[in-house]
């Protein structure tokens, strides 16, 4: 999704207040980005801290302030000044983080980002975009700009199927029709899940919803998912983000103050590290449970 945000950020060019900061990252992804922009693209270093303060007061100025770097760098090294100097001040600085969840895979929990979303949300005003496909990036961004509250965007790597054609970009899609149990996904996890689900009998494959705008509120969730889980009792949400904080934890908040009953409820998240051990994204996802087979046999389905 690199150069999908890198395409999407090219459209705001026209836009004279426009400004671009990273921290010394985007290499073979981001250079036609700062070939347009001259002086308006920012290398701020590897001082992220200080990267986010500057944006901050760049905002102040009245300028549209977007900084990127890898995602942990973006949100967790520089958590204080974002809480402080962006959030707390209503600044509409926008982040953005590239490979959300387990994407940096072998390099390690230092370039993981399992619990970016949830921190991020705790702070005043925050909002957060994780696109499913890389068809999302570009609406993301436009909306990202056009609101003028902190934003973050988690990139990942797009796993859509082929021969797949995603619905319009929307904060909740309908995903996939089926008989089965409803199933609520973000992030680009969803793509592996969609086609094993594609191949499978329409009565019994789950009923999957993609949410791609957090926090997950009551007035956005869509009628037809809400009274699917009504009818059904039962729901399973699927994230590659840690328990706390994630949206299976906004998910039931939200069914328990709307009075929406569940019986069964079925939640995978990333589990950190079982084995004390690194590996790919897949190897990760494998041990928290997050691969299809697993993420199936949770949902009571054979393949």
């Amino acid at each position: 999704m690199r150069n999908a945000v890198c395409q999407a950020l090219m459209t705001l060019f026209a836009h004279q207040h426009f400004v671009f900061l990273t921290g010394d990252l985007g290499f073979q992804a981001l250079e036609p980005l700062r070939a347009l922009m001259g002086e308006r693209f920012i290398n701020a270093g590897v001082a992220e801290q200080n990267m986010i303060s500057v944006a901050a007061g760049l905002a102040q100025q009245g300028m549209m302030t977007w900084v990127y770097s890898i995602a942990p760098f973006c949100y967790a090294r520089p958590f204080e000044q974002i809480r402080n100097d962006v959030c707390l001040h209503r600044f509409p600085v926008k982040l953005v983080g590239n490979g959300g969840g387990y994407g940096y895979g072998a390099m390690g929990p230092s370039h993981h980002a399992i619990e970016d979303y949830g921190a991020l949300l705790t702070l005043p005003g925050m909002q957060a975009w994780i696109p499913m496909f890389a068809t999302d990036v570009l609406p993301a961004v436009l909306q990202m700009a056009a609101v003028n509250t902190p934003a973050y965007l988690r990139l990942g790597r797009c796993e859509c199927p082929n021969h797949y054609t995603p619905p319009p970009f929307a904060p909740w899609r309908h995903l996939l029709s089926g008989g089965g149990l409803p199933v609520v996904v973000t992030g680009p996890l969803v793509g592996s899940l969609l086609a094993t689900c594609l191949t499978m009998d329409v009565a019994v494959r789950p009923d999957i919803w993609g949410v791609t705008l957090l926090p997950v509120t009551a007035p956005t969730i869509p009628q037809a998912l809400l009274a699917q889980i009504g009818q059904q009792r039962r729901l399973c949400v699927v994230e590659e983000h840690v328990l706390h904080g994630g949206v299976g934890h906004m998910l039931a908040h939200t069914l328990l103050t709307s009075g929406i009953a569940v019986d069964t409820f079925h939640h995978a998240y990333a589990r950190g590290y079982p084995s004390a051990t690194y590996g790919s994204q897949q190897f990760h996802r494998r041990e928290s449970g997050l691969d299809t087979p697993a993420l199936l046999q949770l949902m009571g389905i054979s393949p």
